[in-house]
């Protein structure tokens, strides 16, 4: 974990409630596609845990959704302000299970983080499908952004009004994977959980307190014990995964 000022070189709507922040700063702490970073907005006790979407030596790139007071403040923020980052948090995904051709699913705001993974399933020759969920139209992003790094890609929306109607895990049936990754809302977990043939890895969302495992306040159950979101997660193993009723 590393604490870095970050200034803010862009920060732009993908969609109504959407946004994308470009940032430069130190991004050392940063080494696996899946991790987090933690914001410290003014006047407010909690920082706010973002997916990394993608990053390289000096800058950092994340998208997040307006649901509250923290990410409203950000979306008004401009250019050339700075922010108090921690970086490095969390687990991220191993690339080294993914086989010659992984399967990424996301939903919502958890396609994100799946944006640096399919960069670097791809860098080491896999032939990477991703599957992007929405509930209509008017919320997909990222769709052209994967299809230029050369994914196969596939969107799903709920009311039918784009792509494959139903969710990211309806096309599943019909595709040859050999494993696969996932982020996204737990109901869309437990989905991909019960319909995949494949082990994978699934990163969970969640509140989080201090972010790095001190507050026990993001845990899980998991066949080995309880673990923590922020720092044993956020990504776990299909196979570990004890599902609360």
């Amino acid at each position: 974990m590393k604490q870095s000022i970050f200034q803010i070189l862009s920060n732009t709507p993908l969609t109504d409630s959407v946004y994308k922040m470009v940032l430069s700063g130190d991004t050392s702490a940063i080494t696996a596609p899946g991790q987090f970073v933690n914001i410290q907005l003014s006047g407010m006790f909690l920082r706010r845990p973002i997916s990394v979407c993608d990053w390289d030596d000096s800058s950092l790139t994340i998208v997040y959704k307006v649901v509250g007071r923290g990410t409203a403040a950000m979306a008004a923020m401009e250019p050339g302000q700075e922010l108090d980052i921690l970086t490095g948090l969390g687990n991220g995904y191993d690339l080294s299970l993914a086989g010659d051709k992984p399967v990424l699913l996301g939903g919502g705001v958890g396609v994100p983080p799946l944006y640096a993974l399919a960069k670097a399933l791809i860098a080491q020759g896999c032939q990477v499908s991703v599957i992007l969920g929405f509930n209509t139209r008017k919320e997909i992003f990222f769709e052209e952004e994967f299809k230029a790094l050369g994914c196969a890609v596939t969107v799903t929306t709920a009311d039918g009004s784009y792509g494959v109607q139903g969710f990211a895990t309806t096309p599943l049936g019909g595709m040859d994977y050999s494993y696969f990754y996932t982020c996204g809302p737990e109901p869309m977990l437990k989905a991909v959980y019960k319909a995949t043939v494949t082990s994978g890895q699934m990163s969970f969302e969640e509140r989080m307190g201090c972010g790095f495992g001190a507050c026990m306040g993001c845990s899980c159950k998991t066949l080995t014990g309880y673990k923590r979101i922020c720092k044993e997660g956020p990504v776990m193993k299909k196979e570990e995964i004890l599902w609360q009723s």
